[in-house]
C-alpha cells in the first residue's frame, strides 16, 4: 500500500484526493462523513448500572469503538487526551483499507487548558489582535492532545439575552461580530501548521434567532435582517479562510438548516466562495425526521447530503450510514456522495494527517503548562472587562483599608472559567477573591452570602464536567446574609460579586428572566444600606437586571466569565493597575420586559417618542451599544472628510481627533456610526461601520481615520431582492458609544 499515489507526499493535494476517492467503496465513503461522539474519556466514574448516563458513557464508545475497526467513521469529537486519540487513530488507520486517519474535533470553546474570557467577552475587548492570540494559544494547546479542528467560533448574531448561548458570540452588531469572527478564525487556523487547528464556524444560520430565545427553537428572519445582520459575520469567516462551517439545529423560515439547500449550497457556496466541508450539529441530520421535514433516515441522509452537508455529526446510528440505500433508492447520487467525501479527505491531506496521524504524548504536558500562555490569557481578561458606572470609588487606592469581599462567585475557581470548558485545571485558577488578597496591602476578608440556587432542569454538561460548583444542601442564606452585611459593614471598602453560576448559562440555559437569581439583591441592598463604599463586580454572560445597581451603588464593574486568570485581571482594574477599556458589544435591557432591544433599530412613526414607547418606564436600554467607562477622560472633536461628496462606489476617508482629558494613560474604543437619510429602502438610526482600539496616553490626542465606501455604504434591499448603494445623504458620527453626538454628513453622488 506504500507505493499507492495518495500515499506520495510529492503528489498535489487534489491529487492525492482523486486517487483515494476513486478506490473508495460506497460503505467505505460513507464511513469519512460520519462523525461519532465519542464520551471514553468521560466515563471514568460513572457505574455500569445501565441508567442512560451510563450507556451514553461507556456503551457508546464500545460501539463506536467497532465502527473504526471496520472503517465506518471519518470523525471523532470529543477526545481531549493524546493517549486516547492515539489508540482510537491507531484503530481507525488498522481498520481502514487504505489506513485513513481520523479528524479529531472539540469544543475549543475559550481555550483548552489555558481558559480565556468567555467569547461574549473577548469581544467587549474589541481587540481582534488579542482574540486571535487567544485562539493561537488554543489551538497549540489542543492540538498537543491531538485534536486538528475546534467547534468555534461561534459567529451567530444574538440579541436576545434569554438565548444562554448569547455567551458564545459576539454580540447584537455583524460589524463587530464580522471583525470578531474573523479574528478568531485567523488565529485558530494560523498557516495550517503543526500548532493550528482548523475553525469551524457556526451555526449557518440565524441560530441566534431562537424564538423566545427559547434554544434549539424555530427562527423566523426576514430576507433584509437575514442579509444585513445575520449572513455578515459568516462571509468574513469565509473570506479568512474558514476550512469548516457548522450548520445550525433549528428550522429557518421553515426550513431545516442541515436540509437547506439555498443556505448550504446557493448562499454559503455561491455568494460567499465557500470551499471546505460542512458538518452538522449534534444529531442534526436524524432530526429532520424528527422535525416532519424527512421520512425516515435513508431520506434525511439524501436531503441533507443533497443540501451540500459534508459530514454528520451524531451520537449514535448515524443517518449517513443509509446513503448506499438512498443511493439505490435513487434520492441522492454517489456523485453528490463523493463531493463531499473529497472535502473531507482534502482537510485530512491538508493537516498532514497520512504523514502524521498521531499526537506527541511525551510534549503534551510541556506545552499545556506553557506559562506564557496564561499571560495571554491574562491579557485578554484584562481588555475585556467593562466598567459599567463609576462615581469616584475606583480605583482603589494602594492603602484601601480593609476589603470585604461578598458573594459565593468570589471564591469559585469553577465559576470563574465559565461554560464549555472541559479540560481545565481549577488548582491553577485564580479567582476574584484570590486576585483581590494578592494585590491588596490591607485585610481581605471574605463572606460567601446568600446561596445561588439551583436549575430547575439541570444541565445536561454537569455529568461531563469534573467540578461543579454548588450552594451546600446545608447552607443557612439568612445566617449567611447576616455575616455577610456585618462583615461589609465593619469594612472599609465592600467588592460583592453577584451574576450566575457558569451553568445557568450557555447552550440548554435558557432562562425567562434576567433578575440575579436568589438573594443577591436583597443581600447587596443591605451592604449599600450599611454606608460602606461598594462595588458590584459582575459575573454574568448575559446582561442581567442591575437597575437598582445602577441607581444605588457607587460602581459596576462587568467581569464577564474571564478565565483561568481573571481573578488577577478583576484585581488590576480594581486597584487601578489597568484602565478598563472594554465596551459592550450588545445593549443591556433594563429588564426581561424590554427584549428585544437594540440600537439599530429604525425610526418609524413618531421618532421623537421612541423613549415613551412603554407608559409604565422607559423604553431605552439601562447602557448602550458599545458603552464602557475608563479612569481617562476622552473628548472627540474635529470630525473631518477627504470630501463632503462622493460619487457612488467610491470611498472617503473619516478622520476625528481623540484626546484623553486626564493624565490616566488608558484605550479608547473609537466607534463610527452612520445613518441614511433616505434611499431604496429606510435604514437604521444607527449602525456601526468602523472601530479601532488606540492607546492614548494622558493629555495626548490621537487622529482615528475610518474607510468609509461601498463596503460600508451598501446593503441588502427588499425593493430590489439584492445589494443596493444608493445616491443620498450619509450622516456621520464618531464617539464611545452608540449614541455618539459628534457628527458631519456625506453626500453620495449618482
Amino acid at each position: 500500500m506504500t507505493d499507492l499515489p495518495f500515499r506520495d507526499p510529492g503528489l498535489s493535494v487534489e491529487e492525492r484526493v482523486d486517487d483515494l476517492l476513486a478506490r473508495l467503496s460506497l460503505d467505505e465513503k460513507a464511513g469519512q462523513v460520519t462523525q461519532y461522539f465519542y464520551f471514553g474519556t468521560f466515563a471514568q466514574d460513572l457505574p455500569e448500572d445501565g441508567s442512560a448516563d451510563a450507556h451514553q458513557f461507556l456503551e457508546s464508545p464500545r460501539a463506536v469503538e467497532a465502527a473504526l475497526t471496520r472503517g465506518g467513521a471519518g470523525s471523532l469529537l470529543f477526545v481531549r487526551d493524546a493517549a486516547t486519540a492515539n489508540r482510537l487513530q491507531r484503530m481507525a488507520i488498522e481498520g481502514s483499507r487504505f489506513g485513513i486517519p481520523l479528524l479529531f474535533g472539540y469544543d475549543v470553546i475559550h481555550g483548552f487548558r489555558t481558559i480565556f474570557p468567555v467569547p461574549i467577552a473577548q469581544a467587549a475587548s474589541w481587540d481582534p489582535e488579542v482574540i486571535a492570540a487567544g485562539e493561537t494559544v488554543a489551538a497549540r494547546e489542543a492540538r498537543a492532545v491531538g485534536i486538528h479542528w475546534a467547534f468555534a467560533p461561534m459567529v451567530d448574531i444574538a440579541r436576545d439575552p434569554r438565548w444562554g448561548r448569547i455567551i458564545e458570540g459576539a454580540g447584537e452588531d455583524p460589524v463587530l461580530g464580522s471583525a470578531v469572527a474573523a479574528a478568531h478564525v485567523r488565529g485558530f487556523q494560523g498557516d495550517f501548521g503543526p500548532d493550528s487547528v482548523l475553525a469551524g464556524p457556526k451555526h449557518l444560520a440565524g441560530y441566534g434567532a431562537a424564538r423566545g430565545g427559547r434554544d434549539y427553537e424555530d427562527s423566523e428572519i426576514s430576507d433584509s435582517e437575514l442579509w444585513n445582520v445575520y449572513l455578515p459575520p459568516f462571509k468574513a469567516a469565509v473570506e479568512a479562510g474558514a476550512a469548516n462551517i457548522m450548520g445550525a439545529y433549528m428550522d429557518l423560515n421553515g426550513v431545516p438548516a442541515s436540509g437547506n439547500r439555498w443556505l448550504l449550497t446557493d448562499v454559503l457556496r455561491g455568494e460567499f466562495g465557500f470551499d471546505g466541508f460542512v458538518v452538522s450539529d449534534a444529531g442534526a441530520v436524524r432530526s429532520l425526521v424528527t422535525q416532519h421535514f424527512a421520512r425516515d433516515l435513508p431520506d434525511a441522509a439524501a436531503r441533507a447530503m443533497n443540501a451540500g452537508l459534508d459530514l454528520e455529526m451524531c451520537m449514535e446510528d448515524p443517518a449517513f450510514a443509509h446513503l448506499p440505500t438512498a443511493v439505490a433508492d435513487g434520492l441522492v447520487s454517489e456523485q453528490t456522495i463523493d463531493e463531499a467525501v473529497r472535502r473531507i479527505l482534502r482537510a485530512k491531506f491538508r493537516l498532514g494527517l497520512f504523514e502524521n496521524p498521531y499526537a506527541d504524548e511525551a510534549a503534551t504536558e510541556a506545552v499545556l503548562t506553557t506559562p506564557a500562555h496564561r499571560e495571554v490569557a491574562r491579557r485578554a481578561a484584562e481588555r475585556s472587562i467593562v466598567l459599567l458606572k463609576n462615581a469616584g470609588v475606583l480605583p482603589l487606592p494602594a492603602s484601601a483599608g480593609s476589603i470585604a469581599v461578598v458573594g459565593q462567585l468570589a471564591d469559585s475557581a469553577r465559576d470563574i472559567l465559565g461554560p464549555w470548558a472541559f479540560d481545565y485545571d481549577t488548582g491553577e485558577t485564580v479567582t476574584i477573591l484570590d486576585g483581590i488578597r494578592a494585590r491588596a496591602s490591607g485585610e481581605v476578608a471574605f463572606a460567601p452570602g446568600v446561596g445561588i440556587p439551583e436549575r430547575l432542569h439541570p444541565s445536561m454538561f454537569d455529568n461531563m464536567d469534573s467540578v461543579v460548583a454548588r450552594t451546600a444542601l446545608d447552607h443557612d442564606d439568612q445566617a449567611e446574609l447576616n455575616l455577610a452585611v456585618e462583615l461589609a459593614s465593619a469594612s472599609d471598602v465592600a467588592v460583592v460579586v453577584i451574576g450566575e453560576r457558569q451553568n445557568q448559562i450557555g447552550e440548554k440555559a435558557s432562562n425567562d428572566t434576567l433578575r440575579l437569581p436568589g438573594r443577591q439583591l436583597e443581600q447587596l441592598q443591605r451592604i449599600v444600606a450599611t454606608g460602606t463604599p461598594t462595588i458590584a463586580v459582575v459575573m454574568s454572560g448575559r446582561p442581567l437586571d442591575l437597575r437598582w445597581v445602577q441607581d444605588h451603588v457607587p460602581a459596576i464593574v462587568q467581569a464577564w466569565y474571564p478565565g483561568t486568570r481573571g481573578g488577577e485581571a478583576v484585581a488590576a482594574v480594581l486597584f487601578g493597575d489597568v484602565s478598563p477599556g472594554g465596551k459592550l458589544p450588545l445593549s443591556w435591557p433594563r429588564h426581561v420586559g424590554q427584549v428585544p432591544v437594540i440600537y439599530s433599530h429604525y425610526r418609524t412613526f413618531q421618532p421623537d417618542e421612541r423613549a415613551a414607547r412603554y407608559w409604565s418606564g422607559p423604553s431605552t436600554p439601562l447602557y448602550p451599544f458599545g458603552h464602557g467607562l475608563s479612569y481617562a477622560s476622552f473628548t472627540y472633536a474635529n470630525l473631518q472628510l477627504t470630501s463632503e461628496r462622493v460619487p457612488v462606489g467610491e470611498t472617503v476617508q473619516v478622520t476625528v481627533d481623540v484626546t484623553n482629558t486626564s493624565t490616566v494613560d488608558a484605550d479608547e474604543v473609537v466607534q463610527l456610526y452612520i445613518h441614511q437619510r433616505y434611499g431604496t429602502s429606510s435604514r437604521p438610526v444607527r449602525e456601526l461601520k468602523g472601530f479601532q482600539r488606540v492607546h492614548i496616553a494622558g493629555g495626548a490626542t490621537a487622529d482615528v481615520t475610518f474607510d468609509l465606501g461601498p463596503d460600508q455604504l451598501r446593503y441588502w434591499s427588499a425593493v430590489t431582492r439584492g445589494w443596493v448603494q444608493d445616491a443620498t445623504e450619509i450622516e456621520v458620527y464618531a464617539g464611545g458609544d452608540s449614541t455618539a453626538e459628534l457628527g458631519t454628513v456625506l453626500t453620495v453622488t449618482g
